[in-house]
């Protein structure tokens, strides 16, 4: 397994926005790192596909892809090889996203190419027994998303906290070495704090930054709950 990007992590999903279009990426990357050396929190940019050299090339935070697929290099016309986020600069890969599904089976492969790189992989999960099917396959965290509250302005702390607890109880069951962290509609850093003190070990958030109109306060803000 590869190293990891370690506890109370601020995983940034940029997305497609069109907040972080061209050069608008390496902003929010930069504003991302400010904030980080300024409070020696661990926040990972994962900006959209066409800007991950730019972005990666840019700061010296870790930059993830916001997804791989299971090829080679070679004949993949369109396809995301783990090579190419790897010669990017990538540090590792979000994998199944809520936007972006695939099978199980689909999820161990893509985990297995990474590992085999040094990737670090963040595999996503809309439930609790979702994420205990996709903890079988050893990715370095699980981020549990209910897609329902994703892009909200409802906390899946307030919404169903029940749910970041559980999921950390079935993982840490399979897999005790997996971090569990939370997403879907944290917004700010008492969201922030819920969810460590419901047992995860950081946070995957995406519109609260990127479509804040002051990105740097808003991180600020979430990074005082670590």
């Amino acid at each position: 397994m590869s190293s990891d990007l370690g506890s109370k992590v601020v995983i940034v999903n940029f997305k497609a926005y069109a907040e972080v279009d061209g050069v608008k990426a390496v902003d929010l990357a930069k504003a991302c790192e400010k904030v980080a050396a300024e409070t020696g929190a661990k926040i990972v940019a994962c900006p959209p596909m066409v800007e991950l050299s730019a972005v990666a090339g840019a700061v010296s935070i870790p930059v993830l892809s916001q997804n791989i697929d299971p090829k080679k290099p070679g004949s993949a016309t369109g396809w995301i090889t783990p090579s190419m986020v790897k010669a990017c600069g990538c540090a590792g890969t979000l994998i199944n996203h809520a936007e972006h599904k695939v099978a199980p089976e689909v999820v161990g492969q893509c985990i297995e190419m990474a590992h085999e790189l040094g990737l670090v992989t963040v595999v996503c999960a809309n439930t609790v027994e979702d994420a205990k099917v996709l903890a079988a396959y050893a990715p370095e965290y699980i981020a549990v998303e209910p897609p329902e509250l994703i892009g909200g302005d409802v906390s899946v702390t307030s919404a169903d906290p029940a749910i970041v607890k559980n999921t950390v109880e079935q993982v840490k069951a399979v897999n005790p070495n997996i971090r569990v962290l939370c997403g879907a509609g944290v917004k700010n850093g008492k969201d922030v704090e819920a969810a460590i003190a419901l047992g995860a070990e950081g946070v995957l958030l995406a519109s609260g930054v990127v479509k804040a109109k002051d990105p740097y306060a808003v991180l600020k803000d979430l990074v005082s709950g670590l």
